[in-house]
């Protein structure tokens, strides 16, 4: 485990035991624990540049083709796609991206730190044919669908841009 990603105060997952949530309870990557909780729940509550920003900022932490670069890059994916649909009324965008947020996703677990990745997935294949199909959709983690605190905010603010 790098020392990097390592932070105690991250909590386990509020049900279920997902990939990265260690046998000797701890995450395996505590930090992108973290910044998946903060990102889901802003992309849930419609704050998609904020949800953006969460993963990408993971991101640069994990080794080109990485299981977990797959994942943040993907969601990175996700999260700007929904912002050129719902910001731009841009869908051409967001199916390119979208389309390149399925290839990152190709062999990451389907659980992956608590998101249900083949519902995300799903989704965005569906959303392929009809942008609608992500109007309303939330992103499951722990199965639940979080939203939006304003310790959320907070976060994404506080990132090093």
């Amino acid at each position: 485990m790098d020392d990097h990603t390592r932070d105690p105060t991250v909590g386990p997952p509020r049900r279920g035991s997902p990939t990265g949530w260690r046998d000797d309870g701890r995450w395996e990557h505590a930090t992108l624990r973290r910044a998946t909780v903060h990102g889901v729940r802003l992309y849930n509550s419609g704050a998609y540049h904020e949800s953006h920003d969460c993963f990408e900022d993971q991101w640069y932490n994990y080794g080109r083709g990485t299981t977990e670069s797959k994942f943040l890059h993907g969601m990175v994916q996700v999260a700007a796609g929904a912002y050129k649909r719902f910001d731009f009324g841009d869908d051409g965008g967001m199916r390119s991206l979208f389309d390149t947020a399925l290839q990152y996703f190709h062999g990451v677990p389907r659980d992956f730190y608590g998101v249900d990745v083949l519902d995300v997935r799903e989704t965005l294949t569906a959303a392929l044919d009809d942008p609608t199909a992500i109007d309303g959709w939330r992103i499951v983690l722990d199965g639940e669908t979080l939203t939006a605190r304003e310790s959320d905010f907070e976060y994404a603010a506080g990132l090093e841009r």
